[in-house]
C-alpha cells in the first residue's frame, strides 16, 4: 500500500529521532506529504508552591506563561532544524506543534491533516508505570481509523 500523508508524531528523545527517520524514509519510498508533529504537555515542569508563597498568583501565571512561550519556541526551533534534515533527504515536510495531551493532539492533528499513516514511538512502559503515565500509543491505536506504525523503544 502507498501512503500519500504520513503523520510522523514525535518527541526529542532518541526514539522520537527513530519516529523521524522511519517517517522521512517511508515519505521518501512514497512519494508522500509528510507532516512532523509534536505535542507539549500542559503542565509545565515547574514547582508552584514558592511562587505562591512568595509572589500573588497573578505573578505565577506569567511565570507559567513565559515557560510556555519558552518551550512552544523551543520545539518550532527544533521542528523547523528536523524539517531541514528532511529536506536535505529530498522530503519537504510540514510541521506543526500543539499543547495539551499527546494522544487526543495526534489523533486532532490525524484528522484534521487527513493523515493516511501515523509513526510513533512505544517505550514499552507496562504494569504500574502504564497505568500511572499512560500510553499514548495504545491510544492512538484505539481512537485512530487510520493505519500506524510504532516504533519500539528500548525496554
Amino acid at each position: 500500500m502507498a501512503y500519500q500523508r504520513i503523520l510522523a508524531a514525535m518527541d526529542r528523545s532518541a526514539l522520537g529521532q527513530r519516529v523521524f527517520e522511519q517517517a522521512v524514509t517511508l515519505a521518501k519510498q512514497n512519494n508522500a506529504a509528510l507532516m512532523l508533529f509534536h505535542v507539549l504537555p500542559i503542565e509545565p515542569e515547574l514547582t508552584p508552591y514558592a511562587p505562591l508563597y512568595h509572589e500573588d498568583l497573578t505573578g505565577f501565571s506569567n511565570l507559567v506563561q513565559d515557560h510556555l512561550k519558552k518551550e512552544i519556541a523551543d520545539a518550532k526551533a527544533w521542528l523547523e532544524e528536523c524539517s531541514q534534515k528532511a529536506i536535505a533527504q529530498g522530503v519537504t515536510p510540514e510541521w506543526d506543534c500543539k499543547v495539551g495531551d499527546a494522544g487526543r493532539g495526534i489523533r486532532e492533528m490525524t484528522k484534521m491533516w487527513n493523515a493516511d499513516l501515523v509513526i510513533l514511538g512505544r517505550r514499552g512502559l507496562g504494569g504500574i508505570a502504564q497505568m500511572f503515565l499512560g500510553s499514548v500509543s495504545n491510544y492512538i491505536v484505539h481512537h485512530v481509523r487510520t493505519s500506524i506504525l510504532i516504533v519500539q523503544g528500548d525496554t
